[in-house]
């Protein structure tokens, strides 16, 4: 009965048979529900998933506390104690702007081409993605990503290697994975941010291309603008470029930055934002560029630069900031206008000294690099080279043939070199490396600082002729003898150890006898010009006039051991010998910005000032996260340092002092009151001139790059007529510049009382010298020191 079936007669008629209606079996049907169940909840789920990164599977996602506040890479600016910016360090050259200061066409022009429904989505644009995904299909390229969406992409790295997760290795996976993130990101911003807050981050994060990050450096780097003043082509030029920052540069590519400035036009015409007039008018100019390119340490090239690198570089690594990236503001000690005047005054000396020194070389027929007689050294050049890194390179490339190393020492090829012979200081030669190497090594080098001694800050610092061709900086990095520039230590020694200014000692020839290991020794220093006056001079007259004989006794007198140790005490850090020459210059190289230091102390009452060039740093918002104050120690007594303030007046105030060459310069109004000392040393190879006003120390050196390299004579070679003229004119350019609020007139009164006599009558002679007195060329030791190539196995170290 069960299988019966009817017969088709007994079917109405016109019908047909039926087919049994068929059934799923029970467990498909329980399966279907349940995979429908299970992708459901993984839609639900799986959002959470990758936002908590599972199992570390999907990678980190932004935080809470990076949404709201988004760490973009921003570029650390330095800036003078007056204000004026002078460099970035950055890795990233971002400046954010405010919306209010970008043209709006430039926002137009963005929503127009990137996100037309920009305004109606909440972070993803559904009828894009679909339309993107439709269009892959047929194999077109078209993006759905939404404002909002490349946003979250570059503010937050969604794709580097440090937000993937085990899954981000596995192809497709990993793109459905990082889009999942951009889209998650994307709809927590738009919870948090207005649409303008969004397009203000936008423009402000990507890159343009040719190292711009952010609409400010995009609109300087290609038109020398601001983003307020883009006209709308150029506005349509920038927008143009996100789309494929090397493709679309306009630098490289201008074909092509042309036609997608074009298509961005259209657009901007197809949103209503110009009339389609204006659209096709725009359209027939070209682009025109004001092309400058920042590079990641911009700004001009100086020598103190390096050193705010440096300190800056080392406190953020104690600290863990980062200054190329981390936008803060770094304010120096410098004064951009005293930095002008001093590389100015530098300069004008510079260049007529080296026109001095080229014509005196001329017309000896010689090279300048010479022995202690006055001979040229033979294969100079050659024996120099063998010291340079380019030599060692490419003697490891030639290694055993020696033909191919000599070929390319003597290969000539246009370069690029300094001159003082044009404005802007370069000019292109051909020459070999042998031959570059010569040209340089004729040229006299120069390094001057000057700070204020009550603070320590540090008001200009040239360290040499030209920062893009000679690197080696010569206010801290350089050090030489000081000749009789630190003869002022000596008599700083005998001052706070009994004696006074007035005390006398005889102008004659002396013998100083010594014990070196175990042995007695003798050394008879000599005066320059190999006489002695025979006057009892005053020790205010001795160092004024920088009498060799009368520095040597009074070094005997206190010790050239403690002489060592009151020049460290006032602030000499480079290591010192004990020798009995010390006073004259010979115990030891050390540098300008260590003299400038060490005589802030007699002007600063005998504390010793920290020299400063960063007063303070600033994170990216203008608060202040480090300030650097004044660092100071008492190193001698206030009564000491006034008397040495003092003694250093008497290269002007006494007969034959050695600065009155300075009267020569506007300098002397209001009672104005300088104190200062020249110095020369052996074979005239180093110029000193130490300067002292009541707000400034300012040191000066002078000299070749190689001791050998030097003037043979007084004439033209002692400090008072190398160094001394570059602080003269740049005292009379601080002057005359009524911008600074430096005035001339005396130094301050003494703050305590003076117990030592100080005020005390010398010969009466005219104020002009006729002959130079600071060299120290005739002195036998240091003779001997020279020809012996350093200090003498007979010289005592106490």
């Amino acid at each position: 009965m069960a299988d019966f079936k009817p017969p088709l007669s007994a079917l109405p008629t016109g019908s047909k048979p039926t087919a049994p209606r068929r059934r799923w079996p029970l467990r498909v049907t329980h399966f279907a529900w349940i995979m429908f169940g299970l992708v459901v909840i993984l839609f639900l789920v799986y959002p959470v998933l990758v936002s908590t990164n599972f199992m570390f599977l999907f990678g980190k996602s932004p935080s809470l506390s990076d949404l709201e506040n988004p760490k973009v890479e921003r570029a650390s600016e330095l800036y003078t104690s007056d204000g004026v910016l002078i460099g970035k360090y950055f890795r990233e050259n971002r400046s954010p702007v405010p919306l209010s200061k970008m043209s709006p066409l430039l926002v137009d022009a963005l929503v127009a081409t990137e996100d037309a429904r920009y305004y109606e989505h909440s972070g993803i644009d559904l009828q894009a993605v679909l339309g993107g995904a439709f269009s892959s299909v047929r194999g077109e390229k078209r993006g759905g990503s939404t404002i909002t969406q490349q946003l979250a992409k570059n503010l937050y790295k969604i794709r580097r290697q440090q937000s993937r997760g085990a899954l981000g290795y596995i192809p497709v996976v990993s793109t459905i994975v990082a889009k999942t993130k951009e889209w998650l990101t994307a709809v927590d911003l738009e919870q948090r941010y207005t649409k303008r807050e969004i397009l203000r981050m936008y423009l402000n994060t990507v890159e343009y291309g040719s190292s711009a990050y952010g609409i400010k450096v995009a609109a300087k780097t290609f038109f020398n603008t601001s983003p307020d003043s883009l006209k709308p082509e150029e506005a349509a030029m920038l927008v143009g470029v996100l789309n494929n920052p090397t493709a679309y540069n306009p630098r490289f590519h201008p074909v092509a930055a042309l036609r997608r400035r074009n298509v961005v036009l259209d657009r901007m015409g197809q949103a209503g934002v110009l009339p389609p007039a204006e659209i096709a008018a725009l359209k027939t100019k070209p682009i025109v560029l004001d092309y400058h390119v920042e590079r990641h340490i911009d700004g001009p090239d100086t020598y103190f630069r390096s050193a705010v690198s440096q300190f800056v570089g080392q406190w953020c690594d104690s600290t863990g900031y980062d200054m190329y990236r981390d936008g803060l503001k770094i304010y120096t000690t410098i004064d951009s206008r005293m930095q002008a005047h001093a590389e100015e005054a530098l300069h004008e000396r510079m260049k007529a000294l080296q026109r001095n020194f080229d014509n005196f070389w001329r017309n000896r027929d010689s090279n300048p690099w010479v022995d202690d007689k006055g001979n040229e050294i033979p294969d100079f050049i050659q024996t120099q080279m063998k010291r340079t890194q380019g030599y060692k390179t490419l003697a490891n490339r030639y290694r055993n043939q020696p033909a191919r190393l000599d070929s390319a020492l003597n290969a000539k090829r246009p370069m690029k070199v300094f001159t003082w012979k044009k404005d802007d200081g370069d000019t292109t030669l051909v020459m070999s490396p042998l031959d570059s190497l010569a040209y340089y090594k004729r040229f006299l080098r120069a390094g001057m600082m000057s700070m204020d001694p009550f603070t320590g800050h540090i008001k200009a610092w040239v360290g040499g002729l030209d920062y893009r061709f000679f690197q080696y900086d010569h206010v801290k990095q350089g050090r030489r003898q000081a000749g009789s520039t630190f003869k002022p230590f000596v008599y700083l020694t005998a001052l706070d150890n009994g004696y006074s200014p007035c005390d006398r000692i005889r102008d004659e020839r002396v013998t100083i006898n010594y014990v070196e290991n175990g042995q007695d020794m003798e050394w008879k220093p000599d005066n320059v010009t190999r006489e002695y006056t025979g006057i009892n001079m005053t020790l205010r007259h001795a160092m004024a006039r920088s009498v060799n004989s009368i520095t040597a006794q009074l070094t005997e007198k206190v010790g050239w051991g403690n002489v060592a140790k009151y020049a460290r005490k006032v602030g000499i850090t480079s290591p010192l010998l004990s020798v009995p020459s010390i006073g004259l210059g010979s115990g030891g190289d050390v540098s300008v910005y260590e003299m400038v230091n060490a005589y802030s102390t007699f002007m600063n009452s005998g504390f010793r000032s920290e020299p400063r060039l960063v007063t303070r740093i600033e994170d990216r918002n203008g608060n202040v996260i480090k300030q650097f104050d004044p660092v100071q120690k008492r190193a001698i007594s206030a009564e000491t340092a006034w008397l040495m303030t003092y003694m250093l007046r008497g290269g002007m105030e006494e007969p034959g002092g050695t600065s009155q060459a300075l009267w020569d310069y506007e300098l002397f109004r209001k009672n104005n009151q300088i104190g200062g000392k020249t110095g020369t040393t052996s074979n005239y190879s180093d110029g000193w001139y130490m300067g002292m006003t009541k707000d400034l120390v300012t040191g000066v050196w002078v000299g070749g790059e190689d001791r050998s390299i030097h003037f043979v004579g007084s004439q033209q070679g002692e400090g008072g007529r190398t160094a001394l003229p570059i602080f003269g004119k740049f005292m009379e350019k601080i002057y005359q510049d009524k911008e600074l609020d430096y005035t001339q007139g005396e130094f301050p009164k003494p703050s305590v009382k003076i117990s030592k006599k100080y005020n005390c009558v010398s010969p009466s002679e005219p104020r002009r010298r006729a002959a130079a007195v600071d060299t120290i060329a005739a002195d036998n030791l240091l003779e001997q020191m020279n020809a012996g190539g350093g200090v003498p196995d007979s010289l005592p170290r106490r």
